[in-house]
């Protein structure tokens, strides 16, 4: 499954688009710079796409959606207006999951039920408000017509902080440490079959301290951060077993497909320590380890955890490597016949909307409100969940990927990507992925032919998407206000 980071990730989701056509070719400001004001870096759904929910609702489908928006706050923007019918969203990039306080100064996180500003209920867990809130929608729709559900947690997300009932539900399990654990999985996912024998773990992070050398201390406080990531998690799983558990016992569970899924790779921000946004941080909330994971905490589990979560991929999230853009998916329900296989296809973010237009019989408009609609990019995976393809895309299907000078292509088994920083376009790196899952042999000076052809498709992807890159020597700013 590929994607970067949250909003364009949600933007595809929602757009069966690139995340230039859809508006959010960046996260981060652009004021100052070349793409100011420029199509595709609206910082908002654009006018050139539909959303999904909006055609299914059009259909006669009931939608709803709960968590995280990130696509836009004003009123032409927020859910309520862009096709679900009922909504409690999120709108910012993040928050506290318990409580109101501003996560990075400033204002409170602002949070929207259909068309209204409200409040996060005092004293609950994001987790259970988005579940409830769902469950809800779905309890009080009219039962003789199908619906469409967008579920966007915020958890695992930072500032990892849980109910105390969960606090020591882990505790102990991560002592040997992140060095070790990165292993183990990677063991792990050869011994299940996930990933191929021949797969070769990238080097660990020379930035990262190894876990011998850390202190007992510093031992104590990393497992903590693990283990409050891991009971998130746990906690996750419990809620998405609550909306099928309620599915099943309102006898809608067989009607009905459930998709899974990352909004991106391993995510290693530490905001705490951060060098702009960790004083206000380090002010407001108390990381001391008693304190850790309760809600005036603010606790991330950093670089360090993230390369142990991304192997057998090389770095983590707003990174174009594998550990940034692979994530995990999980199709199960209605319509997949597929069980119990391993099957080795791609298939990408933007596939997702097609796929829930095919199932509903919805066709994608060329025009929508007087305005032209720029044609979806992803493909249906329908036909592959029912077992009449083993594959999505053909060999000459391309894939590309941009966000604010992070970048890939892909063209079978074939990828260029280029993280360089400050920005330089000439800095493209070639793999073929199938035999090197962990990006760790660059085939750019040995493959020159290749690598030509590659770059010739990254032309022409900048050019139908409207991609304005940065220039060179460029460097990424972080807005948090986004």
């Amino acid at each position: 499954m590929l994607h970067l980071s949250a909003p364009p990730t949600r933007s595809m989701i929602l757009s069966g688009n690139d995340n230039h056509v859809a508006g959010l070719g960046s996260m981060f400001s652009v004021k100052g710079t070349p793409r100011e004001g420029k199509p595709g870096y609206e910082h908002r759904l654009s006018d050139r796409i539909v959303t999904v929910a909006q055609l299914m609702k059009d259909a006669g489908y009931q939608t709803f959606m709960s968590g995280k928006w990130h696509l836009g706050s004003r009123p032409v923007d927020i859910p309520f207006t862009k096709g679900f019918q009922r909504s409690f969203s999120l709108l910012d990039g993040g928050a506290n999951h318990i409580g109101n306080q501003s996560v990075f100064g400033g204002r409170p996180p602002q949070y929207r039920e259909d068309s209204s500003t409200v409040q996060f209920p005092e004293g609950k867990f994001s987790t259970d408000v988005y579940t409830e809130k769902m469950i809800g929608y779905i309890k009080d729709a009219q039962k003789d017509k199908p619906f469409f559900a967008y579920l966007a947690y915020t958890a695992p997300h930072w500032p990892l902080q849980l109910p105390d009932k969960y606090l020591n539900t882990y505790k102990g399990k991560y002592n040997m440490g992140y060095d070790s654990l990165r292993i183990l999985r990677f063991k792990a996912l050869k011994a299940k079959g996930i990933i191929p024998p021949n797969a070769v773990l990238p080097p660990r992070l020379a930035s990262i301290k190894p876990w011998a050398e850390l202190t007992a201390e510093e031992k104590k406080i990393e497992s903590r951060k693990m283990e409050l990531y891991a009971a998130l998690l746990d906690n996750l799983d419990k809620h998405i077993g609550q909306v099928i558990q309620y599915l099943k016992d309102s006898k809608q569970l067989d009607n009905t497909l459930i998709v899974f899924m990352s909004d991106n790779g391993a995510a290693a921000e530490d905001f705490y320590n951060h060098p702009e946004f960790g004083p206000y941080i380090r002010e407001h909330y108390d990381n001391s380890y008693a304190n850790m994971g309760k809600p005036t905490s603010f606790v991330s589990y950093g670089p360090q955890w993230a390369q142990a979560g991304a192997a057998p991929f090389k770095l983590f999230k707003e990174y174009t490597t594998e550990g940034g853009v692979s994530t995990p998916l999980i199709v199960s329900g209605a319509l997949c016949e597929r069980s119990h296989e391993i099957q080795n296809t791609a298939v990408n973010v933007t596939d997702l909307a097609p796929t829930f237009l095919e199932i509903a019989g919805v066709e994608y408009p060329e025009m929508y409100n007087n305005k032209k609609m720029t044609p979806m990019a992803g493909e249906s995976f329908l036909p592959f969940i029912q077992g009449s393809s083993n594959k999505i895309h053909d060999e000459n299907y391309v894939y590309g990927l941009e966000h604010y000078g992070e970048c890939l292509l892909i063209k079978g088994n074939w990828k260029i990507t280029n993280i360089s920083d400050p920005f330089d376009e000439r800095a493209f790196s070639l793999y073929k992925i199938d035999e090197d899952w962990g990006e760790t042999n660059d085939l750019s000076k040995s493959k020159p032919q290749k690598m030509k052809d590659m770059m010739e498709e990254w032309e022409r992807f900048k050019k139908r998407v409207g991609v304005i890159p940065l220039e060179n020597g460029e460097r990424v700013h972080l807005d948090v206000n986004r």
